[in-house]
């Protein structure tokens, strides 16, 4: 602390000192508060004030991004207009921040950005919606524009040679290994060989969560292995965790930020129990849903695995950005596929987005956080 108790020769130099003192508080201030604007608790990307994740959705009639029957890549299960859906109010909806626009994806823009680079989505079905998403807003952006596509095995390429960009998509349910053994499959809690595939790409969008709570026939493994030990189950949330964590120790030792930009998909959620969203009815679900649930929370709250995918990116040395889509996507009980995800309208698909769709929004989202003044690096959460 500054004190003047001296003569009146001595109270120019103490006012001097303390208005030094004050611009330094000030600044640190700013520093400080800068920093926080970036990035909120959750380690979700902001820009000034703005929390991207954070908002509502809104009636637009400029939306959707693109003309489905002009877009040839869509999953057939994702199709929900050629199908037979006969509403289209879901289409007409854009996530609006609540202290901010969220850009309007621009595909030229994206596509000079990331000429001559390489970018992949690993994971499930789910990285499939958001894949073919992607595929079709560059498309719409550039449809003069050749393009090539391919599949070999669990990799699928689609390319533009006018720009140089590629956009590939690994089709891995868990991240982790899924090992044919003696014994039967075995899901690999601790290895992760099939990251030899992913290195080299300048951009990675990783996905996981759909299929770790599947049982019976639709269970994928007979065992998990947990070290030396093997189970026939373990808890899913924790086998989730620790898969996870194998993960992010693969990126830490694998991955150069320098080169390469990840980030993680958060989780995607499904709308198979309307208590979830205070439906009258008991029994409701996706089937039968045109809008979307008003405001910016949702009732049923966060599931547990949204939870995990924080704790764990939270322990990274790794520069890695979280796609917080999940309350978005959970506002969005309108947005399934249900009983047009073919066209003998069997079945009820409340897990998969229609393309158009919410996964539209998560494109808009990666494509805000890269086109941003601030480098999309997450913070550590104490």
């Amino acid at each position: 602390m500054i004190t003047c108790s001296m003569g009146n020769w001595f109270h120019w130099l103490c006012s001097f000192a303390f208005a030094v003192f004050l611009i330094i508080c000030l600044h640190r201030c700013n520093a400080k508060e800068k920093k926080l604007n970036y990035y909120n608790s959750r380690g979700a990307l902001e820009v000034g004030s703005c929390d991207f994740f954070k908002g509502s959705w809104l009636y637009d009639e400029s939306y959707p991004l693109y003309d489905t029957s002009s877009c040839p890549f869509i999953e057939k299960d994702f199709d929900c207009q050629k199908n037979g859906r006969p509403d289209n109010l879901y289409l007409k909806y854009r996530w609006k921040p609540t202290a901010c626009e969220l850009p309007r994806f621009d595909g030229v823009k994206f596509l000079k950005r990331f000429k001559g680079k390489k970018i992949l989505f690993v994971g499930d079905s789910l990285s499939l919606n958001q894949w073919q998403s992607l595929l079709c807003l560059l498309h719409a952006s550039v449809p003069q524009s050749n393009y090539q596509i391919t599949r070999k095995g669990d990799l699928s390429k689609f390319s533009l040679p006018e720009y140089g960009v590629s956009v590939s998509l690994s089709r891995n349910s868990f991240l982790v290994d899924l090992v044919k053994e003696d014994i039967g499959t075995v899901l690999k809690l601790d290895s992760i060989q099939n990251g030899n595939a992913w290195i080299g790409y300048d951009m990675l969008i990783f996905n996981t969560w759909h299929w770790w709570l599947h049982k019976g026939s639709k269970q994928p493994w007979n065992y998990i292995q947990e070290g030396n030990t093997i189970l026939i189950d373990m808890d899913r949330l924790v086998a989730f965790s620790e898969g996870l964590t194998t993960w992010y120790k693969w990126v830490d030792s694998n991955v150069n930020p320098t080169n390469t930009t990840v980030f993680f998909q958060g989780i995607s959620p499904t709308h198979y129990d309307g208590e979830e969203w205070k439906d009258p009815s008991k029994s409701a679900t996706c089937k039968g849903q045109t809008q979307p649930v008003n405001g910016t929370t949702y009732p049923g709250g966060s599931p547990p695995a949204a939870k995990v995918v924080e704790q764990v990116l939270s322990k990274m040395r790794s520069p890695v950005s979280l796609l917080d889509i999940t309350t978005l996507s959970q506002l969005r009980k309108d947005g399934h596929p249900s009983i047009y995800g073919n066209e003998d309208g069997k079945g009820n698909d409340c897990s998969h987005w229609c393309l158009a769709g919410v996964p539209d929004t998560w494109n808009q989202l990666l494509y805000a956080i890269l086109f941003s003044q601030t480098p999309p690096i997450r913070p550590k959460i104490d």
